[in-house]
């Protein structure tokens, strides 16, 4: 699909466009949303740019995702996606900077672009120049990806209350720590993600301030600058959290492992009582007539009490000792 927008004194304003259709001559942003060859072909007969493909978009190498071509800047970054959901993921946009002409070519449609648009359309400041939309979407993304590490960050001290509240009181001691497993595995996901989406959009802040592209003003500069002020900021607390995630998750474990140790005890601890009971009742039950008491009408009584001595004593000892 492919939307035009033109400045309006209102506002930035869309228009449906078809790749058949003349573009208005004030257009300064082309959002192409899973296009069509058809519309990646008019685009870039209208600018004279050549518009990447979805595979060239996945290439790893910076220098292939960050180059000036012309005067023309093509910017390609990793943007993660559906973070409100249980599988979050990372995917490419590439923004053209060509004159005064922004190009955005996405495969996915962010909420950092669709509350901008709606922002836009009632700010007329911020869709003066393509640079200044550049950097009001940009702004927008790492706003979103700020939101989620606040988020996890948050989580995080929940899951580490939980868990070492379990630790102090008893009565929930031996609880379940799968879905805290699923939760710190989840907020780990989310960071890496986060982690890797501001080291793209840091690399592409510095492209853009060290490029000469005449359009870039001092303003846009300046906010390029705060930008990457704030990625570098939100890089480290992203670092911090991904800490934080392994703490909680070895955390956790170690809670696991206490549970599993203390059953194990109470196993062992329950052989060692039986134990000796069981070796009487063993004996009781031979098969041979010279056996004491066994013809005695307290015999069955006298064995009983044995067992249950026996049973006792050590209970009475590991008590003592405080290994119970």
């Amino acid at each position: 699909m492919l939307s035009v927008f033109v400045p309006r004194p209102q506002g930035l304003v869309r228009i449906a466009q078809s790749a058949t259709e003349p573009f208005p001559p004030d257009t300064v942003w082309f959002d192409l949303f899973e296009p069509t060859a058809e519309e990646e072909k008019a685009v870039e007969a209208a600018l004279k740019i050549d518009v990447p493909t979805r595979e060239e978009m996945r290439e790893i190498e910076a220098s292939n995702r960050l180059y000036d071509e012309s005067g023309v800047l093509y910017m390609t970054a990793t943007i993660v996606t559906k973070l409100d959901t249980d599988l979050p993921q990372s995917t490419q946009v590439t923004f053209i900077l060509a004159g005064n002409t922004l190009v955005t070519n996405r495969y996915t449609d962010p909420l950092p672009f669709r509350r901008f648009i709606s922002y836009a359309e009632t700010h007329p400041a911020t869709c003066s120049t393509a640079a200044l939309l550049l950097v009001g979407l940009l702004e927008n993304i790492i706003n979103r990806i700020a939101d989620v590490i606040e988020r996890v960050a948050a989580d995080l001290d929940q899951i580490s209350a939980e868990v070492f509240a379990a630790g102090r009181h008893p009565s929930i001691r031996s609880r379940d720590f799968r879905h805290v497993l699923a939760r710190v595995g989840q907020s780990g996901e989310l960071v890496s993600k986060a982690r890797e989406s501001l080291v793209s959009l840091g690399r592409l802040l510095v492209f853009v301030q060290q490029a000469t592209n005449s359009t870039l003003t001092q303003e846009a500069r300046s906010r390029f600058r705060t930008l990457s002020r704030d990625v570098l900021a939100m890089s480290d607390h992203a670092s911090f959290l991904g800490d934080k995630v392994q703490f909680a998750l070895d955390a956790t474990l170690g809670m696991v492992t206490i549970d599993q140790n203390n059953i194990l005890k109470i196993f062992s601890v329950v052989t060692v009582f039986l134990l000796p009971p069981s070796v009487i009742a063993g004996f009781y039950g031979m098969n041979f007539e010279r056996i004491p008491w066994l013809h005695e009408p307290w015999g069955w009584e006298a064995a009983a009490g044995m067992m249950v001595a026996s049973a006792l004593l050590p209970y009475l000892w590991f008590k003592r000792k405080g290994w119970l």
